[in-house]
């Protein structure tokens, strides 16, 4: 059997695990109506059956049904019939296969008293001959008829269901804005946080020993004709102020957007990062092309916050970080050997790496069972 044959085959065995559900759910949902016209149950059933869609379609449909309740309702009908008419397909077709295939054999092999008459392709039969020719003709028909008919009554009946399960082009578009008003409260949000941050670690630390540098020159220049040994202990602690002002600046400054992206890129950041990141980590690097700066940045932040976690909350010994490029989207993978639970709302540091990501129209996946590992993955829309 070559490859293209056993694909049909494949085919076939689930559209009639398809179909055949889809009978049997209809069935319960004639029984079942007045359960199931209540909306909440009917959004659970109808999600339940775009999902068996998506995967016979190999297109995965996940989550719940977003659409309104008038589309929800129009399927409960709507699967209800296609449910009912390609299955009995299913049974005429493939019930009739089978039982020719079983009962014609089985009837001849009753006692010649016993038989009470036994029909193929509504011809009686009277001997072995006319049973192995009418029977096997029959058992063929309805056998192609199940092979080359079933699998695309299948992908109908998917393609109806998700057709009326999915948001139109028009809902797709009121979700899109709903989900970038979210996603921009948020970022200014986040940016209103990053500001208050910046300027208190200004104003706590930088300026605090730029104010007490000020002093000691102001009281250098005081005693600067008086007490030679004085003023110099002074300036040498002013100079000190100043090289401590300067690094907590450089410090503030990498927070905003650190130097070595523009400096090495951001293969060369993230190869840096790993260097003196408090775990071992395997970095693998894909070719990034161009990368616009605001993306370069949330990448740097994310995989050094999500190392920062690891090391810190999860007591992870080895970490990987995965970044490549896929077409207008760079995907970033990083995984832990730590004990995993890594919750939100716990202040990990996971919140703030999905305000970032989601500013930029992004997505984040985190997958963190109790015992471990942890998985993090982002995609950020890079351009073409």
């Amino acid at each position: 059997m070559n490859h293209l044959e056993d694909s049909r085959l494949s085919a076939m065995w689930r559209g009639l695990g398809y179909l055949t559900g889809s009978l049997v759910a209809a069935g319960v949902a004639l029984f079942a109506l007045p359960v199931l016209v209540v909306p909440a149950t009917a959004r659970a059933w109808a999600s339940w059956h775009r999902r068996r869609a998506g995967r016979l379609l190999l297109s995965p449909c996940s989550g719940p049904v977003s659409v309104g309740t008038r589309r929800v309702l129009g399927w409960l009908c709507a699967g209800v019939v296609t449910g009912l008419a390609f299955g009995l397909v299913v049974v005429l077709c493939a019930g009739n296969a089978v039982a020719t295939a079983v009962t014609v054999p089985l009837w001849w092999a009753l006692p010649a008293g016993t038989r009470a008459g036994g029909f193929a392709a509504g011809v009686p039969l009277s001997g072995w001959g006319t049973a192995l020719t009418l029977g096997t003709a029959q058992f063929v028909v309805f056998a192609a008829l199940t092979y080359w008919l079933v699998p695309p009554l299948a992908r109908l009946h998917a393609r109806i269901c998700v057709a009326l399960l999915s948001p139109s082009t028009a809902e797709r578009l009121a979700q899109r804005v709903e989900t970038l008003t979210e996603t921009r409260a948020g970022a200014m949000n986040a940016h209103g946080a990053e500001l208050r941050r910046i300027e208190r670690d200004l104003h706590d630390g930088t300026q605090a020993r730029l104010v007490a540098v000020a002093m000691r020159l102001g009281v250098a220049r005081e005693l600067l004709g008086e007490d030679p040994g004085a003023v110099a202990g002074l300036l040498e602690e002013a100079h000190v102020g100043t090289e401590e002002a300067m690094a907590e600046l450089r410090a503030v400054i990498r927070t905003i957007y650190p130097p070595i992206l523009a400096d090495r890129g951001l293969a060369g950041a993230l190869a840096a990062l790993g260097a003196r990141s408090a775990i071992d980590t395997a970095l693998d690097i894909g070719g990034l092309g161009t990368v616009p700066a605001a993306v370069e940045a949330v990448a740097y932040f994310t995989i050094a916050e999500a190392l920062t976690n690891a090391a810190k909350h999860s007591r992870a010994t080895r970490a990987t970080v995965r970044v490549a490029r896929a077409g207008d989207r760079l995907s970033i993978e990083i995984g832990d050997d730590g004990v995993g639970g890594a919750d939100e709302t716990r202040g990990t540091g996971i919140a703030g790496i999905r305000h970032r990501v989601l500013a930029l129209d992004g997505t984040l996946r985190v997958h963190s069972p109790v015992g471990g590992p942890t998985t993090i993955a982002v995609s950020l829309a890079c351009g073409s």
